[in-house]
């Protein structure tokens, strides 16, 4: 048997302390966010097969600090359990906390799918969004998310839009709420309840939502952080 142990010295290799040179190639470490318990925190529900830019959407408006710097919420991904979630678009994503743990959310976002019959017959899904409904100051849809809202009947008599195209049938299967026409309206907010047509669109939801709990003036700044004006401006 061949072994060492000394506490009191970093490991070395060839001469190399190894600790010093991770800690100093680590940069991450560096932009990592933890969890303030007196920020608001947004809540990104997450499951299999979710389109992934409705995710990061919301993350992308919601994680940046103000001009000056100063961190202004928690952005937090939640999935049914611990287990890394895969997106539509085939990348692994582990959830920050799962049902049992999730802490308090000042705004539940809820994503869609392609195929969101898995989602709206899993009944822990339905529950959770009702339950955390009960402590949200909004709840937010985006795309075929929709049709969760719809199962958990939290909006019933509210105005709801979903997937370009997604209307009718949504109305439909939900007779309880509004849906406005997708073909014109892309985001619609009533009362608590917003929504849009979700995919990049949802950067209208949490930009509008960004606005109304911060200010237009924090808005604009996220929006140059992000280079939007570049996307309008574009031309090929």
């Amino acid at each position: 048997m061949f072994g060492a142990c000394n506490p009191d010295k970093s490991e070395k290799v060839s001469g190399v302390d190894m600790n010093k040179e991770k800690n100093k190639s680590d940069t991450l470490t560096k932009h990592l966010k933890p969890f303030e318990s007196d920020l608001p925190t947004i809540g990104l529900l997450m499951y299999n097969g979710v389109l992934q830019s409705e995710v990061i959407a919301t993350s992308d408006v919601f994680a940046k600090p103000t001009e000056d710097g100063k961190r202004l919420f928690n952005v937090i991904t939640i999935a049914e359990t611990d287990n890394f979630i895969t997106t539509e678009e085939g990348v692994k994503i582990v959830p920050d906390y799962n049902f049992d743990n999730c802490p308090k959310l000042i705004a539940l976002f809820v994503p869609s799918a392609y195929d969101m019959y898995a989602q709206v017959h899993n009944d822990k899904i339905v529950d959770f969004i009702k339950r955390k409904n009960m402590e949200t100051e909004y709840t937010v849809s985006n795309c075929a998310g929709a049709q969760l809202i719809g199962a958990s009947g939290i909006a019933d008599g509210k105005k709801i839009v979903t997937w370009i195209g997604g209307g009718k049938q949504l109305q439909i299967d939900y007779p309880n709420l509004k849906v406005q026409n997708d073909s014109l309206v892309t985001y619609v907010e009533d009362g608590k309840f917003i929504s849009s047509n979700g995919n990049l669109a949802s950067y209208i939801s949490a930009l509008e939502l960004l606005e109304k709990m911060t200010s237009g003036e924090h808005r604009k700044f996220v929006e140059s952080y992000l280079y939007l004006d570049r996307l309008k401006k574009w031309e090929k």
